[in-house]
């Protein structure tokens, strides 16, 4: 009798346990996953980007907060809480079930596609720029959300339709949410933003196999695009080519981008000392948002602006790590465009501040003053570090037209007709005389 009460105790035990953890996988969330190397190698590196940029920003916006009348950190004050925001959005991304998240793909890109036009309706204009949404506790910019939006959104359409995506017309019905609210990016107006989610869009589909034709297609639609732009808004474009010629646009275009050089050349090797800018005083527009990397040159040399360059040359080599591991192709496809997207916008803002790129007004990652970036570049860090831990597979999810194989299946294609050529040779009865 003891021994079949022990039995009893045994097998009930199990069934506790796994009613626990199915009622866990019913959540949203799962518990917050630790342990793996190069989740704590991202996560060290974003932390040494974020305190470094939130330095930046309270020394380049001294001049700008003293001219708005207020104090001269009440704009590092207002970084502080967005930087709050977004280590909360970095863990409750590091805690959803990803699975989860890629299947609400289509609502949250169609919720951020009527945050865009809500822009256009009611939208607050400020530079010229009619961008974001007056929330009254932030000021709140959709066209940020849509990167990660489309993020999720390619990964989610790869995943389900990829016998689809090898043909044009199928490839252009399913993209229409994404084109749809890169034209809406481009009447706030903002090319840049736009810019970077269509690279985003088209680097997934790449990686997913897209075929060369169809990228090489899209390559050309995208200059057709920009001449029609530059034909529709030639003033803008004309800004917007300026880094080509600067010293011919000097009142103009041109203006920043000298004054950008001036101060990176004023800085020289180990800078003007921390808060020792000029270029923030009145002289260089927006120090604290698009050129917060030249007060960085101007204050700490060239030695600042290169150690600036390795932690994201840094984080790139993490992100990359992350995705290498990971062992679902889904998951993977959403490492590889966040990586795209902080990658892309460093190598911009970067190339546009040193005048070897147009000033579109992309920010600098974990730097430039604004809360709907932070915000939703931890968000995506927090989804990076949740895919580092992941240990689930998924099935083939390539395009078809132009689909990935692995070493082996290539060998053993090739070796095939071989092994047939010698299986006829050896039952040749000629051979056998």
């Amino acid at each position: 009798m003891a021994i079949r009460q022990r039995d009893l105790r045994t097998e009930t035990r199990p069934t506790r346990a796994v009613a626990t953890a199915r009622v866990k996988e019913r959540g949203l969330f799962q518990p917050t996953p630790r342990g793996v190397a190069s989740g704590r190698m991202l996560l060290l590196i974003t932390t040494l980007l974020v305190t470094f940029g939130t330095i930046a920003v309270g020394s380049s916006s001294e001049g700008q907060a003293s001219a708005n009348g207020g104090s001269a950190w009440s704009i590092m004050i207002h970084e502080l809480v967005y930087l709050g925001f977004g280590i909360f959005a970095l863990y409750l991304a590091s805690r959803v079930r990803l699975d989860r998240l890629v299947r609400a793909a289509p609502a949250l890109i169609v919720f951020g596609l009527g945050l865009l036009v809500a822009v256009r309706a009611i939208g607050v204009t400020s530079n010229g720029g009619k961008r974001w949404l007056n929330l009254h506790v932030i000021y709140l910019q959709p066209s940020e959300l849509f990167k990660l939006f489309t993020v999720l959104f390619i990964a989610w359409l790869v995943q389900h339709h990829h016998d689809e995506l090898g043909h044009w017309r199928q490839l252009a019905v399913w993209t229409v949410p994404v084109t749809f609210g890169c034209a809406l990016i481009v009447i706030e107006p903002d090319i840049g933003t736009s810019s970077v989610v269509a690279v985003i869009a088209v680097a997934m589909l790449a990686v997913g196999g897209l075929s060369r034709k169809m990228l090489g297609g899209i390559a050309i639609l995208g200059v057709a695009a920009f001449g029609a732009y530059v034909l529709y808004k030639p003033y803008s474009a004309g800004r917007l080519l300026s880094f080509l010629h600067p010293n011919t646009h000097l009142l103009g275009g041109g203006y920043q981008l000298l004054q950008s050089r001036i101060g990176l050349g004023a800085g020289g090797v180990g800078g003007l000392g921390l808060g020792g800018s000029r270029e923030k005083w009145g002289l260089l527009p927006n120090p604290h948002t698009d050129f917060i990397f030249t007060i960085i040159g101007e204050e700490l040399g060239f030695i600042g602006t290169l150690l600036v360059i390795a932690l994201f040359v840094a984080f790139l080599f993490a992100a990359v790590r992350i995705a290498q591991q990971c062992t679902n192709s889904v998951y993977r496809l959403v490492a590889v465009g966040i990586t795209t997207w902080i990658a892309v916008e460093a190598l911009i803002n970067i190339a546009s501040v040193v005048g070897w790129w147009a000033v579109t007004g992309i920010p600098l990652p974990f730097f430039s003053y604004g809360g709907t970036a932070l915000i939703t570049e931890l968000a995506a860090v927090g989804l990076l570090y949740n895919i580092a831990h992941d240990r689930s597979h998924s099935g083939d999810v390539t395009i078809r037209e132009h689909r990935i194989t692995n070493f082996r299946e290539t060998l053993e294609r090739k070796t095939a007709p071989r092994a047939a050529a010698r299986s006829r040779s050896t039952n040749d009865p000629r051979r056998t005389r």
